[in-house]
């Protein structure tokens, strides 16, 4: 492979380079495994506003939301007010090989499209659980994780609903639920917090559902706040993590059994063959129970509730 190569019509270069402090990993096994994954990952990507982790030599990790000036003319891009920034952004559309390749060729490590697509704002297609552990995978973290993701299970199974699990490639899991087209993006926001909040309740032991990092006392926290707009990783990205590991999905009876670690860019392709476990394995689109959205309905936005409370704690600091 030279170190000019071209593929797909993108030029790759410096591919040689170590990819990051700890990868244990090239840019250049990078751009193979994005490719290897191409078909199981670019399903997740279609028609998504994407932003990517971007690792460039000599410099910290980024975020990338809005693309360069530099972006190919072929990359599709769509326009989205940032109320954050209180701009328009232009997030890409990463809906092939070429622009795979390109975003590889970027350095772009971790894929965090949308839960909307960009035909349909009004609509996220899955309700997602975030499983957030307290210290880190190598300390028992991940362990505390899949305890919780199995709450979580339960309470969508007392609700009538069924999810798949990924690890997030790093310390937590990711719990998603496909629903169908008529679910409100509002209703889909509400019956997430409701789920949270049941899970929490089979074990206020283990899992809380407290924004504020300092109210968790060293439990799981069940975030409820990837919804809307909001994106998550992507299954089958890279992350930039030790190891360069991989958020892979992963069967409920194997859950326990498992490590962050044992799904990296060198490892999956392999554990993949010709399948693709996270399709597989995706439910068909569920209807939200009525008494679910209604509970949800009655409990605080987190992030909203943790902003007037740290306000709140501020000003009691100040008196």
């Amino acid at each position: 492979m030279a170190q000019g190569e071209e593929r797909a019509g993108v030029a790759l270069t410096n591919l040689d380079q170590p990819l990051f402090d700890s990868a244990e990993a090239s840019k250049r096994d990078l751009v193979d495994y994005l490719d290897a994954v191409r078909d199981r990952i670019l399903p997740g990507l279609r028609d998504r506003p994407l932003s990517v982790m971007r690792v460039l030599r000599g410099q910290r990790p980024f975020m990338q939301k809005n693309v360069p000036k530099y972006t190919p003319e072929w990359v599709r891009t769509v326009p989205l007010w940032a109320e954050s920034s209180q701009r328009e952004v232009s997030y890409a559309l990463c809906d092939d090989r070429r622009t795979l390749l390109w975003f590889a060729n970027q350095r772009a490590v971790e894929y965090h499209p949308t839960l909307v697509t960009a035909r349909r704002w009004d609509h996220a297609t899955h309700l997602v659980l975030d499983i957030d552990p307290p210290g880190d995978a190598d300390t028992g973290g991940f362990g505390l994780a899949v305890r919780a993701a199995h709450l979580v299970r339960q309470a969508l199974t007392d609700a009538g609903l069924s999810g798949v699990v990924k690890t997030s490639g790093a310390k937590g899991v990711h719990v998603f639920v496909p629903v169908t087209a008529e679910e409100a993006i509002e209703d889909v926001a509400a019956a997430t917090r409701a789920l949270a909040a049941r899970a929490e309740r089979l074990d206020p032991v283990l899992a809380t559902t407290a924004y504020i990092r300092e109210d968790r006392g060293g439990k799981v926290f069940l975030d409820s706040t990837r919804a809307g707009g909001a994106t998550v990783v992507a299954a089958y990205s890279p992350r930039l993590r030790p190891g360069a590991t991989v958020s892979f999905p992963v069967d409920w009876a194997e859950l326990d059994d498992v490590t962050p670690r044992d799904f990296t860019v060198h490892t999956v392709p392999g554990l993949l063959g010709d399948g693709d476990p996270w399709t597989e394995r995706m439910p068909p689109p569920q209807r939200l129970g009525a008494e679910l959205i209604e509970e949800g309905r009655a409990i605080p936005v987190a992030r909203v509730a943790a902003m007037h409370e740290g306000k709140r704690r501020a000003r009691a600091r100040r008196g």
